[in-house]
């Protein structure tokens, strides 16, 4: 029997935070199929970021604040089983567009148990989890969702087009990423997983997502005007100007009160308004350079 605590702990709707990855490669593939580009969002965004989820949250059993729910209910044994079926569907939804594209799911999916498992736990090790989890949930993701859209093959994630924009969602991360942590520091401590949030402090961890915030934005800049799309570029700058004049106010507060400030609210606050803006960015972006938008003004 499905409990409902163990939906809610699949979080689906968290799986927004991560689409802009995914519409980031939808702008860049070219010739895209209506089939394969839902089978691709379904797969992910529907099955297989669920699917983590629900793995995540059976081994971590929080009884404080995580991602997507700000008072998470106990862990039943359902939960275990009901991710590996969420799981098995995003293999099969993979499998319909290549064999390819679904073993870069399973890849993905292993990667993200090895992360809480209590017999590895990569989350235990501060930067081995903070670059695993931005490589694959930026790059490797990038190049997945390419590599799916356009049923292409593994060969496809070397190659500059897909190695360098996928980088720079991969930025995007590692610069959040530490951020998602700040509020866990106590329940990380005794649990003894020593995130890289905790072993920053929180003041050390603002400061250390600013410089990336800062290189993301250089990068962002020099990939679009390489392109010669500054017009894309000044919509780019708009659409994150919010985002951190939001991560600057919350700054000012935690400096003034870490205990108070570095909270679920705010990390979940920053969390959606950069995907909310990122992602009407990107949707944006794929209707210029896929030139969609000048087919309706015709």
């Amino acid at each position: 029997m499905i409990t409902r605590s163990s939906l809610r702990h699949l979080r689906i709707p968290f799986s927004l935070f991560l689409m802009p990855v995914f519409l980031f490669a939808l702008g860049l593939t070219p010739d895209l199929d209506g089939e394969r580009v839902l089978l691709v969002f379904l797969a992910l965004h529907l099955f297989l970021y669920p699917s983590s989820n629900g793995y995540n949250s059976y081994f971590d059993k929080d009884e404080e604040s995580i991602g997507g729910l700000k008072h998470p209910p106990k862990v039943t044994a359902d939960l275990y089983w009901l991710s590996f079926g969420f799981l098995f569907v995003a293999l099969g939804l993979g499998a319909m567009i290549s064999w390819s594209f679904a073993s870069m799911l399973l890849v993905y999916a292993l990667v993200s148990m090895a992360y809480s498992h209590t017999s590895i736990r990569i989350k235990k090790y501060p930067w081995a989890s903070w670059f695993i989890a931005g490589f694959f949930q930026g790059y490797f993701t990038f190049a997945m969702c390419y590599v799916g859209l356009g049923n292409l093959g593994w060969d496809t994630m070397l190659k500059p087009h897909v190695f360098i924009p996928g980088l720079l969602t991969s930025l995007m991360l590692w610069g959040n990423y530490p951020l998602t942590q700040v509020y866990q520091h106590g329940e990380d401590s005794r649990r003894g997983d020593h995130t890289l949030s905790l072993k920053l402090g929180i003041k050390g961890t603002f400061m250390f997502s600013a410089l990336l915030f800062a290189l993301t934005g250089a990068a962002f800049a020099w990939y679009y005007m390489d392109r010669n799309q500054t017009d894309i570029l000044w919509v780019y700058l708009g659409a994150m100007a919010p985002v951190m004049l939001y991560f600057l106010t919350w700054f000012r507060f935690v400096i003034s009160n870490p205990e108070k400030y570095a909270s679920y609210s705010w990390a979940m606050g920053m969390n959606s308004i950069s995907s909310l803006l990122l992602n009407a960015f990107f949707i944006y972006y794929f209707l210029e350079n896929t030139q969609v938008l000048q087919l309706f003004s015709q």
